[in-house]
């Protein structure tokens, strides 16, 4: 019975690779009389759909009542096998095959079968920059294809050499192996370009899938559309996938290419619309209610592929609502500083200084430049990993300011590779000193890599030398990067071409100090993300402390919007009742004006939050004051009565039952940096205004201070009051991604002292984040903890972290503040966050103009 059973299972499921499934089962009835057992083979079958559906990974937020109707792939395919075959004799392990295969089934199963009568899918594919995006979406158009798809449409980005670059990689993996399947509109080579007679193309006596891999261009667009057109009739058998890769850019709130793909999904009576993006801030912004390309049906958010340098890995980020700092990662020491006068020596000032401008080299591109050479001598001892090595210098979008770089790169190299051969000793103490002092920074053993010794380089490095090329990658250069003829070594300089999509194979060093006033355009610039295997301890970026500190926000913001989406996946959300937040910045748009018009403020809250200071400027003005703030709250608080609770030896002090008056008005007293984007005077006031207006909460606070216990070494002690005298903390700054004028302390706050104020079982005890939010809901529901830490303005860090750490250097003691916010018994009161993007218009800042898309060969 069971065997019988499995057959007619087996049966169904093959019925369903040529028909819908509710045909499948009038199918079936033609054999099988007993409606129980079709009901226990439709029942199996939605089983088998949802658990794909429902997945741990990846993560989808699905419109409610959407079908799904596929489980994986078939003996009897043919795309999908032939992609493994070349995957397995690649570097990709079984289990990222795995993954691959896990990460397809689930995109391919939310679009529509491909017998429908019609149908128009909206999807989105959140993936990370340099990622394997690529991949995921040719094994989504390989299962599609052995489902039933026809046409396959990818629209590869703006550029020449992405779409050269993506064209490549589709016929490798997809045409090739099963080149009597396939019929090809676009090559290498070649844009899209009409064809005589469409109708042959999709007439249902071809059996061929036909793949067009096109710009995003206007010209080409129109082209394609009216082809489309004269094949109008047969078109409506023709199931088609359209893959928007870096679906962000172009295709959201444009004139022209936005109507353009909206007009060839209406031609397509049959249609999946799957964008590809790694910065989907604009796609979430599209009105959900126009005729356009808002992401409806699913959003599909990919895991962070094992071994991936992406954002956070690199940059660290700020801890989440809820999270506890100490267990955030603060990022991979390989970034370095250039400083803000070295800026106008390798970048124009302004628009009009970039003709004639002729860059120099100055320190920190000079040491850039020469460690990339010394790292491409260590690839070369170690002879593993990506063959090629490159490194990517991107300060201006203008042509001219890259072609201006070549002469003194080039002079660079040929001195460099003649004073080695002279064995010219300063050259040598120069090398020799740059590679110690980064190989003592990053640790070779910890990414299961050898430590390569200078001596063993040097022998290596004239080749490297001799080989390097300099390219200037641009949209009027000729000489562009090709890797399809053998190992490169080279440093690339360039602008838009170099920033979307493109992969910069062996990439190792970068270069960077373009403006930008984006998020999305920011992120897509960070070529330097993806994998490097064989020599992960080697990268390094050099670049501005505002542009570290732009990436290091952005690493929290597409960490939160990650976060949001796995939430609403779990509340049971989908597309159309849910809007993913967008942390905002003083100086960054979080996309194009235009992409924003259907933006709108979002809600956040405090509740069940501890937030805590972690920047500081370190003049005496500015910390001074913050130290009134703090005498004047204690001083408060005594004339109010509160409770005193003395555990100076341990170095606490508690004030009970102080007023929320009174740290209101601390709060608009006090200096919060503009860095610390959740420390916002205002937000924080108008939050506690409203939860004791609207719940009768956090009218009372508990205040605490924390110092060393009084019982350690001699140290200096700040007083509050009179009588509340507490010996200073140590808090050193992070020795990377700061000036001399701004200290990032990374933590204030331990999570112990968030149990503080609470009994002393609970905050002796080593209790979770959620431990010690639930104590609260106990001991003290409705009250507020404020915590205030005397920070010695002479803290230097133990010897232990003196890698990572640099001495305060302040002028006055600092003043640190940490919040905890009770969790609230009811609905939390609101605040609103702006999401409107600051005022730019007097930063230069230079941006791609859609109508140049005009000028590049179609």
């Amino acid at each position: 019975m069971t065997d019988k059973f499995e057959q007619q299972y087996e049966a169904f499921v093959s019925f369903i690779e040529v028909m819908t499934p509710e045909e499948a089962v009038k199918r079936i009835r033609l054999f099988e009389r007993s409606e129980e057992v079709i009901q226990r083979i439709v029942d199996r079958f939605e089983r088998e759909t949802i658990s794909i559906r429902e997945r741990e990974e990846p993560r989808s937020v699905v419109f409610g009542n959407r079908v799904t109707w596929y489980t994986g792939p078939s003996p009897k395919d043919k795309c999908w096998p032939g992609i493994t075959d070349i995957l397995h004799k690649s570097p990709w392990s079984e289990k990222a095959i795995e993954d691959l295969n896990v990460a397809s089934t689930k995109v391919v199963s939310l679009l529509n079968h491909p017998k429908e009568r019609s149908f128009s899918t909206r999807g989105l594919v959140v993936g990370y920059v340099q990622s394997g995006k690529t991949t995921n979406f040719t094994a989504v158009m390989a299962k599609a294809a052995d489902s039933g798809y026809k046409l396959f449409i990818v629209l590869a980005g703006i550029h020449n050499g992405l779409r050269r670059q993506t064209q490549r990689r589709l016929v490798q993996q997809l045409v090739e192996p099963n080149r009597s399947r396939w019929m090809q509109l676009t090559d290498p080579d070649k844009d899209f370009t009409p064809r005589a007679n469409a109708a042959a193309y999709f007439a249902k006596s071809n059996k061929q899938h036909v793949l067009c891999v096109i710009k995003k261009n206007p010209r080409v667009l129109r082209k394609f559309s009216a082809w489309l057109e004269s094949a109008a009739e047969y078109l409506a058998d023709c199931p088609a996938l359209i893959i928007d890769d870096e679906a962000d850019q172009a295709t959201v709130a444009t004139n022209t290419i936005n109507p353009l793909i909206c007009e060839i999904l209406g031609r397509l009576p049959k249609s999946a619309y799957v964008g590809y993006t790694a910065t989907p801030f604009a796609n979430l912004l599209i009105d959900p209610a126009a005729a356009d390309l808002y992401p409806k049906d699913f959003i599909v958010n990919l895991p962070q592929p094992e071994g991936h340098f992406g954002t956070e890995v690199l940059f660290g980020r700020d801890p989440l609502p809820g999270e506890d700092p100490e267990d955030v990662p603060d990022g991979f020491d390989m970034i370095r500083d250039i400083s803000d006068d070295e800026i106008s020596q390798v970048r124009p000032s302004s628009r009009a200084d970039a003709d004639g401008f002729v860059p120099t080299i100055t320190e920190s591109l000079r040491d850039s430049v020469l460690y990339f050479w010394l790292s491409t001598a260590a690839r070369k001892v170690r002879g593993t990993g990506n063959e090629h090595s490159t490194m990517l210098i991107h300060t201006s979008v203008k042509t001219s300011v890259h072609n201006s770089f070549h002469r003194p790169l080039e002079i660079l190299r040929r001195s460099t590779e003649s004073a080695f051969m002279a064995n010219d000793p300063t050259l040598l103490d120069e090398l020799r000193s740059l590679w110690e002092k980064e190989t003592s920074r990053v640790d070779a053993e910890s990414f299961n890599e050898r430590k390569i010794e200078f001596d063993e380089l040097a022998d290596r490095l004239p080749a490297v030398l001799r080989s390097c090329k300099i390219i200037m990658d641009n949209s009027s250069s000729k000489d562009r990067l090709d890797y399809e003829r053998g190992p490169v070594v080279a440093i690339a300089v360039g602008g838009n071409t170099l920033s979307r999509g493109l992969t910069l194979e062996g990439l190792s060093v970068s270069y960077f100090v373009r403006a930008v006033s984006a998020y999305d355009t920011l992120l897509q610039m960070g070529r330097w993300f993806g994998y490097r295997n064989g020599y992960a301890d080697l990268p390094r970026i050099w670049m501005t402390g505002e542009l570290q500190s732009w990436f290091r926000h952005l690493a929290t913001v597409e960490s939160e919007m990650r976060r949001d989406i796995d939430v609403y996946m779990t509340e049971d959300k989908n597309p159309l009742t849910f809007a993913v937040r967008l942390r905002t910045h003083p100086s960054l748009r979080v996309t194009g004006a235009a992409k924003m018009t259907n933006a709108v403020q979002a809600a956040s809250a405090y509740g069940g939050q501890r937030v805590q200071t972690r920047y500081f400027r370190t003049d005496s003005s500015w910390l001074s004051k913050n130290q009134e703030a703090a005498r004047a709250l204690v001083a408060r608080a005594n004339d109010e009565g509160a409770e005193h609770v003395d555990r100076l030896t341990e170095g606490r002090y508690l004030l009970r039952g102080v007023t929320h008056d009174a740290v209101l008005d601390f709060l608009r007293a006090y200096n919060f940096h503009e860095n610390s984007q959740e420390c916002n005077s205002e937000l924080l006031a108008e939050y506690i205004e409203k939860r004791v207006k609207f719940a009768g909460a956090l009218t009372k606070w508990n205040v605490a201070i924390v110092g060393k216990p009084t019982d350690t070494d001699e140290g200096d002690t700040f007083e509050f009051s009179p009588n509340i005298r507490i010996k200073l903390v140590t808090r050193t700054r992070l020795k990377e991604a700061t000036n001399p004028e701004v200290a990032d302390i990374k933590t204030l706050m331990s999570r112990r002292d968030a149990a503080i104020d609470l009994d002393t079982r609970a905050y002796e005890a080593e209790l979770t984040e959620n431990e010690i939010k639930q104590e609260r809901r106990k001991q003290e529901p409705g009250v507020g903890l404020l915590v205030l830490y005397p920070i010695d303005k002479n803290s230097v860090p133990s010897t232990k972290r003196e890698k990572t750490r640099a001495p305060l250097a302040a002028e006055e003691h600092v003043i640190g503040v940490g919040l905890v916010f009770p969790h609230p018994n009811g609905d939390d009161t609101s605040i609103e966050w702006n999401y409107i993007s600051a005022d730019l218009s007097n930063v230069d800042i230079e941006e791609v103009d859609m109508a140049d898309l005009e000028l590049e060969d179609a």
